[in-house]
Formats: structure tokens, C-alpha cells, sequence
């Protein structure tokens, strides 16, 4: 299994639009085989964390976003992305517990 970490940080004032949108992108990323692990909004400093894993390996992976990313049902929730990241880090994580 690989394990995606994908940290956002908010615009001030538009964790409620992020959150009230987020819920409508998991069943497309299900329907590419993907499992959101968790996803935790920290709103004290505007941030919002999930985990998103998929069966294989890190090259199994990236290939399976690509697919994903050009998916027209990814287009379909895009288009109603509230558009309130102002920054992102992800990277491929693993357990040390």
C-alpha cells in the first residue's frame, strides 16, 4: 500500500467552502481505487491534512492519478472547487509506529 500525505493551507476565512466541497470529491477518488485514511480540518491556523492510499507501489500510484487527474468525472467536481488553497505540500509517507 502507498500513502499520499497532501497538506493544504486555507485562505483565511474559507474552511467552511473548502469543507462543504471536500465530501464530493471521495466517490471519485474511491472509483479510482483510492481510500481516504483521514482528513482533519485545523482551522486555528487555516489547514486542512488528509491521507489518500492506494494498493501497490509509489510508480502504481502515480499512475493511477494521472488517470484520475484526466478523469472527466474529476473535471465534473472540479467545477465547483471553491478555488481557496493557497498552498499545498504532498509527498508519499509512511508509518514509523
Amino acid at each position: 500500500m502507498t500513502v499520499q500525505l497532501r497538506r493544504y493551507e486555507i485562505e483565511p476565512g474559507r474552511m467552511a467552502d473548502f469543507l462543504e466541497w471536500f465530501p464530493t470529491l471521495l466517490p471519485v477518488r474511491e472509483h479510482f481505487g483510492f481510500q481516504v485514511l483521514f482528513a482533519l480540518a485545523e482551522e486555528e491556523h487555516s489547514t486542512f491534512t488528509w491521507a489518500v492510499s492506494l494498493d501497490g507501489d509509489e510508480a502504481a500510484f502515480r499512475e493511477v492519478e494521472e488517470r484520475y487527474t484526466a478523469s472527466p468525472e474529476r473535471a465534473r467536481v472540479f467545477e465547483t472547487f471553491p478555488d481557496c488553497v493557497a498552498g499545498k505540500e504532498i509527498g508519499f509517507a509512511r508509518s514509523v509506529v
